[in-house]
Order: C-alpha cells, then sequence, then structure tokens
C-alpha cells in the first residue's frame, strides 16, 4: 500500500462520513417532529420501547442521536429514566440497519440481478434523482428525499473508494501481522472503542471494518473484537452529552454505558470460554461485510434478550453509580429548550410553538386584566400582572435565544420560516405585555387622582375595549391554530381600532371646548386608548407573520398596502362589519 493509496484511502473515508452525515441530515428533516414526539409520549411498556426506540435509530440512522434525545428528556423532565432503558436497547437494534445497507458493497457475482443490487450499478442513478430533487423540486418532502438519496450515494461511494484503496493490503506482512493482534480479543475491543470513540459513529466504525473486509484478509476472530468494541464505544456520545445534564441525565448516559458493557461482558466471555474449550473453526475463517453485519445484528439481539428482564436492575445500578448530590432540581418549563434537541429541529421547534402558545395566553390574560382596572382598581392584581411582566420577558429572553441557535443549524425550509415566525411572534407578545403594565399605570393614575369619566367617555372606552378583547381572542387563536382563515380577520379589525381612537379623541376636544371633560383626563385617556391602539398593532403583526409563513416572500407593508387598497381576502367586507359592530 502506497502513498496514493493512502490518500484515497482518507479520501473515501471523508466521503464516507460526509454521506453518512448528509444521509442523517436529511432523514431527521424528512421525520420532522414525529418521532421525538412519540418517544416523548412512550409509557413504561418495555416492549413497546424497545421496538420504538428500533425504528427510530433505524429511521435517522443514528443510535448516538437517540441516546442524545432521551438524555434530554430525561433532563428537561419529560421522561423518567426507567423509561429510557428498553429504547436504549432498540436503539442498539436499530443502528444495525446501517450494516446491512452497506454489506451490498460485498455483493459478488455475474448474473443481471446480482449485478443490479451492486451499488456500482445504482447508486449513480440515486444520486442524478437526488440531484434533480434537490435542485428543482418545490416542497420540502422532495428536496430531504433528494438529500437522502445524494448522501446515500456519497456514503457508498466513499465504501467502495476505502475497500479500493485497502485491495491491497491483502498480501502486505505488515498488515497480516497487526489483523493477528486484533484477533486477541482485549487488543481488538480496545480497537473498535478507539474507533468509534474518534469517528462518533457505531455505524461508521463497523462500515470501515465492512470496507476492510472486502480484502478477504478479515477473519471472523478478528472481527468479532471489533464490533464488540465498537458497540462499547458509541457510548461515548451520550456520555459527553451528559456532561453539562443533571444527575437523571448522566444516569441516562450510566445506563447506555453499563448496558454496553455488560452485554460485551457476557457475550465475549461465554463465547470466548465455549472458543477456548471447542476450539470453533469459525474463528480463522475470512468473512466479508454481509457477515459483519449478521454478527452486529446478533449480538444486539442477544444483548437485548439477556438484559431486558433487568431493566430495573440496570435503572438501580444506574442510580448507584450517579449519587444524586445535595437537593432534587425543580422541573422548569424551560428546561424543554435543550440544547441536546437542536440536534433533531424539528422537535426543538415543536418545543418553542408551544411555549409561545403559553407565552400568548399569559399576555392576554394580562392584558384583559389591566383593562377591567381601569374601573376599579386593585393593588394586588397590579402587582400580579406587573409579576407576569416579568414572566413574559424571561420568555422572550429564553425563547428568543434558542431560536438564534436554531436558526444557526440546519433546518428545513418550514422549520425555518417557522423559526423566523417565532422570533417576530415573541417580540411582539413581549411588547403588549409591556402595554398591559402602561394600563395599569394609568388605572393607578385614575384611582390616585380620583378622576371620574363622563358617561360618553366611558361607553367609548368600552367599545374599545371590547374591540381589544375580540382582536386579542382571534389572534392568539389564529396563532395556537395556525387558522390562516382567522388570521385574515385581524388587519380589518386593527383598522376599525385606529379609527376609534381617533373619533375618542375628537370627541374628547369637543368635550374639552363645551368644558364636559378635563385637560388632566385628557392626558389619561390619550394614554389610555394609545397603548390599547398598540396592543391591535402587535396583534397585526403576528397575523402578517401567520400568513407569510404560507407566502414566500410575502412584504409586511406590500401585503397590508394589498389588502386595504385593493380590498384583498374580502378586506372591506370584513372591515364593514367590525365598523358595524364598533360604533361610538
Amino acid at each position: 500500500m502506497d502513498f496514493f493509496s493512502v490518500l484515497t484511502l482518507f479520501g473515501g473515508l471523508a466521503l464516507f462520513l460526509y454521506g453518512m452525515d448528509v444521509m442523517g441530515d436529511g432523514l431527521k428533516k424528512l421525520s420532522g417532529s414525529k418521532l421525538e414526539i412519540i418517544l416523548e409520549k412512550l409509557t413504561s411498556n418495555k416492549l413497546k420501547g424497545f421496538l420504538l426506540g428500533a425504528a427510530v435509530t433505524a429511521i435517522i440512522q443514528s443510535s448516538g442521536a437517540t441516546t442524545v434525545m432521551l438524555v434530554g428528556f430525561v433532563n428537561s423532565g419529560i421522561m423518567k429514566l426507567s423509561q429510557t432503558i428498553s429504547i436504549i436497547m432498540g436503539a442498539n437494534l436499530g443502528t444495525t440497519v446501517t450494516a446491512w445497507i452497506l454489506s451490498l458493497s460485498g455483493i459478488n457475482g455475474e448474473s443481471f440481478f446480482l449485478r443490479l443490487l451492486k451499488p456500482s450499478s445504482f447508486t449513480p442513478v440515486l444520486a442524478m434523482i437526488g440531484i434533480i430533487l434537490s435542485f428543482t423540486a418545490k416542497r420540502d418532502k422532495q428536496r430531504d428525499i433528494g438529500t437522502i438519496l445524494l448522501g446515500f450515494s456519497v456514503l457508498m461511494f466513499g465504501m467502495e473508494t476505502m475497500s479500493d484503496s485497502m485491495s491491497g493490503l491483502k498480501d502486505s506482512p505488515v498488515f497480516a501481522k497487526l489483523l493477528v493482534m486484533f484477533s486477541n480479543p482485549v487488543m481488538g475491543i480496545l480497537a473498535g472503542v478507539v474507533l468509534t470513540a474518534v469517528i462518533q459513529s457505531s455505524s461508521a466504525s463497523v462500515g470501515v471494518l465492512q470496507a476492510l473486509s472486502i480484502t478477504g484478509a478479515i477473519s471472523f476472530g478478528t472481527a468479532l473484537p471489533i464490533v464488540l468494541g465498537a458497540n462499547i464505544g458509541a457510548a461515548i456520545t451520550p456520555a459527553l452529552s451528559a456532561i453539562k445534564g443533571d444527575t437523571n441525565a448522566k444516569r441516562v448516559a450510566a445506563a447506555c454505558i453499563h448496558i454496553k458493557l455488560i452485554s460485551v461482558v457476557i457475550i465475549a466471555g461465554i463465547f470466548y470460554i465455549a472458543n477456548a474449550i471447542f476450539k470453533f473453526p469459525i474463528m480463522t475463517q475470512t468473512v466479508g461485510a454481509v457477515y459483519i453485519a449478521v454478527i452486529h445484528t446478533v449480538f444486539n439481539l442477544l444483548a437485548t434478550v439477556i438484559l431486558m428482564p433487568f431493566c430495573d436492575k440496570i435503572e438501580k445500578l444506574s442510580k448507584n453509580t450517579v449519587k444524586r448530590k445535595g437537593e432534587k432540581r425543580e422541573t422548569d418549563i424551560f428546561d424543554t429548550l435543550d440544547d441536546r434537541f437542536l440536534l433533531m429541529p424539528g422537535y426543538a421547534v415543536e418545543k418553542c410553538n408551544e411555549l409561545v402558545g403559553r407565552m400568548a395566553e399569559i399576555t392576554k390574560t394580562m392584558v384583559f386584566m389591566s383593562m377591567g382596572m381601569i374601573y376599579e382598581y386593585d393593588e394586588k392584581g397590579a402587582a400580579e400582572i406587573e409579576e407576569n411582566e416579568k414572566i413574559v420577558d424571561t420568555y422572550e429572553d429564553k425563547l428568543s435565544t434558542y431560536l438564534v441557535h436554531l436558526a444557526l443549524g440546519k433546518l428545513s425550509e418550514k422549520d425555518s420560516k417557522t423559526v423566523t415566525h417565532l422570533l417576530h411572534v415573541v417580540g411582539d407578545l413581549e411588547r403588549m405585555s409591556d402595554h398591559a403594565v402602561n394600563i395599569v399605570s394609568t388605572s393607578r393614575e385614575i384611582a390616585e387622582k380620583n378622576i371620574e369619566f363622563s358617561k360618553d367617555a366611558e361607553r367609548e372606552i368600552t367599545v374599545m375595549f371590547d374591540a381589544v378583547h375580540e382582536i386579542l381572542n382571534i389572534t392568539i387563536r389564529s396563532l395556537e391554530n395556525d387558522d390562516r382563515e382567522l388570521a385574515k380577520r385581524v388587519e380589518p379589525l386593527e383598522q376599525t381600532i385606529d379609527n376609534l381612537k381617533r373619533i375618542i379623541k375628537d370627541n374628547h376636544i369637543n368635550r374639552l371646548s363645551d368644558g364636559l371633560c378635563t385637560i388632566e383626563f385628557g392626558f389619561v385617556l390619550s394614554d389610555l386608548i394609545t397603548n390599547c391602539e398598540r396592543v391591535a398593532d402587535h396583534c397585526s403583526n403576528i397575523a402578517v407573520s401567520i400568513l407569510e409563513q404560507k407566502h414566500n416572500a410575502l412584504d409586511r407593508h406590500q401585503y397590508l398596502n394589498e389588502v386595504k387598497n385593493e380590498g384583498r381576502n374580502g378586506f372591506f367586507e370584513l372591515y364593514n362589519e367590525y365598523s358595524n359592530k364598533y360604533v361610538i
């Protein structure tokens, strides 16, 4: 094996790892948040957990991603440690699917059918389809499928490149001595652990072994310990992920390590003791990519059969390994904004959506309470509103920071639009909460100065409040249900509220001229209706943001001009409806 063969080997390895990464990203985007939500709502049923763990990992092609998600779930209080044990076992089995896909490279034969199954025959076609879908498809799902096909093609090409570069190793005496060393169980397991720890993927390290096996120089005795070591090395990823987690998160990582270590010790111990007695002839026989996939799968199946009845014991062992220090940490609502969920952005976006919904309900309640205090000021209620304003500020700070981190990641077009939309929404909701506090300040001033409303002014304010109640209810409902038809009703009502503000100001000036009102009351009235009108403005911003998600490159100002001047979306009909409903 010369210098250029080494360069080709590393180039093939780079393509292999890149293809696996691209294919995994495509699979994650295609699945959206559905897989994680299924896991989140999982019951404590062991068999169900095992099957779902296997299915999810087989789909996203990464047991590391699955276990990191589990660490995040437990750290956030979404899932209990006991629920994760069987899922981890399922993930271990699910990751073997990759080895079966890669085993296609080891197919030999001259018949048309066998040649058709060889990656060199079908990957060029898949690559072309992937390119076409990636560049021409208009829908996210089609582009994601294109990404998956391209990633798979690059992965298989990298696999073949590695195999070709190592074809000359069979006759190398140095390589032969190296393989003899790795046939030692301890050395082989250590090699598998180190390789997987470096690559951060047991699927990739087994894939490298499969590529090497095509040289015909890998025996069963060499392959087995390396595969066993690769399984142990796969626990490195969740272990690193749990470093910044709480006690329960660390226990999930400990459970993963225990499952790997115990299964390797038991299975390897029984096998090698039996081999010492019976001298299995298979140990010296060469194995190909398919047989390595078989070894990988059988090992994880046996590990599951052996350990599944002892899930409770593994949980107890994990708790004894990671002792709780100090008091139990209270679960925080913002724990769901876990950095681990950034690996599965579809789920992270869904969690942000849920928190924005809660933020919207708090803000709506604040505005309604503040308007109710104009006539019956209550210091206790005022303190509650001001406290809620701090809570809304916290929502805005936490969500905005997390959404920015999400925006910097690999998002589908749909998720990217949703993140942009949510960033706008949290800003508008936070400013609405500020206006609620302003209305409370106005209420406090009215109460302290014993300002009394005239009957006409009181009637006008009531009409304004009723309109603000409706626009807030419509906006929050359209936000929570992603109801675009409902969102179209917001702008006509916002224009009605603008007109109400103008009419109330004009009427006050007329009453001031007639000596029926005071200048002092005018300042209070102006503050009150201005804050109400500003709340309606932010409702309009949210409604337009909801509509922006459906239309590409929808400009806010352009949209508002079109609906007002051209009467799109039945603007004039709705405007007339609200103008007749809220009359002063």
